[in-house]
């Protein structure tokens, strides 16, 4: 029987530990197309699976990884032909079903995006953040929000979906001001078409309930006072697209900004979009949207150093994107 390398997340006396293991695909759930995989990544919600109280995870053992980036190795479905190249992510993987910290995934074609244009490092690294940065970026431009109408805020910018959400919106010709908190990238920022940075939010300024009104769109990460400061600031009729709670689940403001600037709150979730919307995204991650600077915000490492990742995400340190490249041994 074929055996694959894995880390594998197991409860053991109220904690959790992840380790290699050597395992047999009978490990692995039913489905109808199974992957060779190359790359995954390291996200908010992987660490939140290494931790007791986390309240990610359905249960173990289970292998994390929320993105399954690599190649079809079995297929039972006539749209996936082996060797293509695939992307999976939300749903269920990595939280109630086994992810892609392994060599080999399995998982219903209904959740796998064929590529065409990326490649599967690409992919990766692009992947559940540069997924939720896109979706964030369709409902500002939904929203009727154009170059000409003002700067947009990206708060959190030094994580998964503020790097690529500046990176996008910069290459769309938007004037993108990055909110951080780490003075040393800036330059990164800059690098990646920030038009300007600032610090964290609202810093010493007092949160009011109406600022001056100065965005024409947010892309929050943050929540809490930054996105209460964020919602304050905006423009007459300006929409701000969140998707994170880095800075805190609460949101301590008023009704002032939309009642009286016209404001719209757009909450941003990747893990449920239906199929064939996901792949129309993906579609345009690999060509309007593709991030240009993927080589600046990422990173590669391999199995063995995914904890270290963990922890530096769980302590708000790290920036960018870490890919695991699973080839890379276990």
């Amino acid at each position: 029987m074929t055996t694959f390398s894995a880390l594998v997340a197991r409860e053991n006396g109220g904690e959790i530990e992840i380790s290699a293991e050597r395992l047999e695909e009978s490990f692995l759930p039913d489905g109808d197309v199974t992957i060779d995989v190359e790359f995954s990544s390291v996200n908010y919600k992987d660490a939140l699976v290494s931790v007791p109280s986390g309240g990610v995870a359905k249960g173990y053992p289970l292998i994390p990884g929320i993105d399954i980036a690599g190649t079809v190795s079995e297929s039972s479905n006539a749209d996936f032909q082996v060797g293509n190249r695939v992307i999976a992510h939300g749903y269920e993987i990595g939280v109630s079903r086994h992810g892609g910290y392994a060599e080999k995934a399995r998982v219903p074609a209904s959740w796998v995006v064929k590529l065409d244009e990326l490649s599967t490092f690409e992919a990766a690294a692009i992947g559940t953040a540069g997924y939720t940065a896109a979706l964030s970026i369709e409902a500002v431009l939904a929203h009727g929000v154009t170059p000409s109408s003002g700067p947009i805020l990206v708060t959190g910018a030094t994580g998964g979906v503020g790097t690529i959400s500046v990176d996008i919106l910069s290459r769309l010709g938007f004037d993108v001001v990055a909110s951080t908190g780490k003075e040393s990238s800036r330059a990164m920022l800059k690098e990646l078409g920030a038009s300007e940075t600032v610090g964290r939010l609202p810093g010493e300024e007092k949160v009011r309930p109406l600022g001056k009104a100065t965005w024409a769109a947010v892309v929050d990460c943050v929540g809490g006072p930054t996105l209460a400061y964020a919602l304050s600031t905006m423009k007459y009729g300006a929409i701000a697209a969140i998707s994170g709670l880095a800075g805190s689940p609460a949101l301590p403001t008023t009704v002032l900004p939309f009642i009286l600037r016209n404001g719209t709150l757009a909450g941003i979730e990747s893990g449920q979009v239906p199929i064939d919307d996901r792949r129309a995204l993906w579609a345009k991650l690999g060509r309007e949207y593709k991030p240009t600077h993927l080589d600046a915000v990422s990173h590669q490492i391999s199995t063995a150093h995914v904890h270290d990742i963990f922890a530096d995400i769980l302590s708000g340190a790290h920036i960018g994107r870490s890919v695991v490249n699973v080839a890379d041994g276990f």
